[in-house]
């Protein structure tokens, strides 16, 4: 069993399913959405930041917490910038799946933070 061709049939499993065809087909719309695109793209820096501040150990301040609630709750109007975090969530869990499976086979442990959360 050569590893490389077992790689390849996993990238294409990957691609085969459902998470990633319904992520990618809603990425699609939204990336054809210059400003909602950009919103999306904005508060996850935001939240990413806020994250990255507080694995420091340093307390994110209120008001870019408060910042960060309302653009979320503007962008979670809207129905398709929903579906697509909805959609990117689930891809997320089960890229980390695989990450925690092929981690555990190699003795690596848990590789989901490769992923990024």
């Amino acid at each position: 069993m050569n590893v490389y061709d077992q790689a390849h049939g996993l990238a294409q499993a990957i691609k085969a399913s459902g998470e990633f065809k319904e992520y990618d087909a809603l990425k699609k719309q939204v990336d054809a959405n210059p400003q909602l695109s950009q919103m999306i793209q904005d508060v996850q820096r935001q939240q990413f930041e806020l994250q990255a501040k507080q694995m420091m150990g340093e307390q994110p301040d209120s008001e870019a917490m408060a910042k960060m609630q309302q653009l979320a709750a503007i962008m979670m109007r809207d129905p398709l910038a929903m579906q697509y975090l909805q959609a990117q969530m689930r891809f997320s869990i089960m890229m980390n799946d695989v990450f925690k499976i092929i981690g555990e086979a190699s003795g690596m442990g848990d590789m989901s933070g490769m992923m990024g959360k």
